[in-house]
């Protein structure tokens, strides 16, 4: 049974009549805040270990130099890289996933799980750093699931080529 959008309606895809593309919204955003607030947490861990890489900064704490080797700021810039690096392609691969027309429970399913799966990732690697294997399998989960968009997308375009 097809639950899909039916084909005659491309336009109804990416709006808010569509529940899958509903759930992207939510989650969708829900990534990007989560995102922005990683770059508060940076600037949070600086001060608080008064950590500044830019001379013009060194005022703010009240330090005599530059300094670039705190192990807790650069695991907050690690995990803020890695969301730049893999959030992003998240986010645009399902959105392409959405547009083109998927079963909606699957759909809604690896939205909801991939979106998860980064929030977990963000909490073991920044906020409370788990052992291995904990952070990889939440990276592999998000990174399972934009390989398979990735590959459903380019299955239904191919034929439009």
């Amino acid at each position: 049974m097809n639950m899909s959008v039916p084909v005659d309606q491309p336009l109804v895809l990416l709006s808010k009549s569509n529940p899958v593309f509903c759930c992207y919204l939510f989650w969708s955003s829900l990534l990007i805040i989560k995102m922005l607030l990683m770059s508060l947490l940076t600037a949070r861990q600086r001060i608080k270990t008064k950590t500044f890489a830019n001379p013009e900064d060194l005022r703010m704490g009240r330090t005599p130099e530059v300094r670039f080797n705190d192990a807790n700021v650069e695991r907050m810039r690690r995990a803020h890289r890695n969301d730049l690096e893999n959030v992003l392609p998240f986010l645009l691969m399902s959105l392409a996933y959405v547009a083109s027309n998927p079963h909606p429970l699957t759909a809604k399913m690896l939205i909801r799980i991939g979106a998860s799966a980064r929030l977990l990732h963000t909490i073991v690697y920044a906020c409370i750093p788990l052992p291995q294997p904990t952070r990889a399998l939440s990276f592999f989960i998000t990174f399972g699931i934009v390989i398979f968009e990735a590959f459903y997308v380019l299955i239904c375009a191919i034929k439009y080529i």
